[in-house]
């Protein structure tokens, strides 16, 4: 069992930057690739980054060249490093942790574990 507790969301302007956290517990972090997703109201839950163990990283289109996927595997966290945000970034963001450390999957369905979820909103 792995649980997943995001921070870092708010309310930033256009242009602005946030970096969420997502501290994990339980079982060994280095075990699990990590993605981070969101939803904005009324859509789908959507890729936006994930990380293998190794450190192997992969972006959804949308975010490649402004957002930055890492991970501490010693502070068994990881983060999502988000510039230059849009309104249309605005969305809860969710990370999640896939158990085939290796893997740098865009499914959602991949992802055993899940946070909460954290607000980000980005006002025009």
């Amino acid at each position: 069992q792995v649980q997943l507790v995001e921070s870092g969301g708010g309310l930033v302007q256009a242009g602005g930057s946030l970096r969420l956290s997502c501290a994990a517990s339980g079982r060994t972090f280095s075990n699990y690739a990590m993605g981070w997703f969101r939803q904005a109201p009324w859509k789908e839950r959507e890729f936006v980054a994930t990380i293998t163990w190794s450190g192997n990283t992969y972006y959804a289109d949308s975010v490649k060249g402004r957002f930055t996927i890492s991970r501490d595997n010693a502070k068994k966290t990881v983060y999502l490093q988000m510039h230059s945000l849009k309104p249309e970034d605005t969305a809860v963001y969710y990370c999640a942790a896939d158990s085939i450390a290796y893997r740098a999957t865009i499914s959602p369905d991949d992802y055993k574990y899940w946070g909460q979820g954290t607000q980000v909103t980005v006002s025009s």
